[in-house]
């Protein structure tokens, strides 16, 4: 038996119309999944190529998870769910983390909305004994200087991640996590569209290259299977060696 067949489990993932969070969700449909995602676009046709999206064989929903009456009144289309990754999150820059309505919103959406989602489904993946995966960042074990909140709520899903593993796990639920490093995406881009910031930061990464969303699928997939069967509550690191 494969471990990493996900033939006949259901999928959903949050954030997972583009970066990350779409990375994820196509790899588990390459193994085999039904998998859903959330975005906050009218229609999955709203995303394009060129921003990191690929929709092709996902079922889209347009849900803001930073609407907490819109996540607890989102309606299902499937019974049962076997999988759930977080993968929401937004950064402000110009230090537009400062004022307290960047802060807040920051908050909203990287971390509140986290436990808001993990609400809803928890009663579903209790029944199927499944996985909650949250994606957090290695900006949770290092300052961040001009991004106060992205640090605080990355931080704060780290933690999350560890109480809930600690308080599921006794229903049969395994909740881990995934911090990324640098990785080429939309949300990356005032780093990787930028030479001399690129540069200075792939001398700071062992492996000497930038982590792509597909790097953090494979952790995904593993830490939804049987092969981390004994793994509770972590948070892993996949940054090529980043924060060594």
């Amino acid at each position: 038996m494969n471990p990493l067949d996900f033939t006949g489990r259901t999928i959903l993932v949050v954030g997972g119309s583009s970066g990350i969070g779409n990375g994820i969700a196509q790899a588990f449909r390459a193994h085999g999944g039904t998998v859903h995602v959330w975005g906050t676009r009218a229609a999955a046709a709203d995303y394009s190529a060129a921003e990191g999206s690929d929709l092709t064989g996902l079922h889209y929903a347009r849900v803001d998870a930073a609407d907490t009456a819109a996540v607890e009144g989102w309606q299902p289309p499937f019974a049962t769910l076997d999988v759930l990754v977080l993968s929401q999150g937004i950064v402000i820059y110009d230090r537009g983390e400062y004022a307290n309505a960047g802060f807040a919103r920051v908050i909203d959406v990287n971390l509140n909305s986290v436990m808001a989602c993990a609400l809803k489904f928890e009663k579903m993946l209790k029944a199927s004994r499944g996985a909650l995966i949250t994606v957090s960042s290695t900006a949770a074990f290092h300052s961040t200087r001009g991004n106060p909140a992205y640090n605080a709520s990355k931080a704060g899903v780290v933690g999350l991640t560890r109480t809930l593993g600690d308080a599921w796990s006794r229903s049969g639920v395994r909740v881990n996590g995934i911090a990324p490093g640098l990785v080429d995406t939309k949300l990356t881009k005032v780093t990787t569209g930028n030479p001399q910031r690129l540069e200075a930061s792939l001398k700071g990464i062992p492996l000497g290259r930038l982590g792509t969303p597909q790097d953090m699928a494979g952790v995904a997939l593993f830490l939804a299977s049987p092969l981390s069967a004994y793994v509770v509550g972590q948070t892993i690191p996949v940054d090529g060696g980043l924060i060594l």
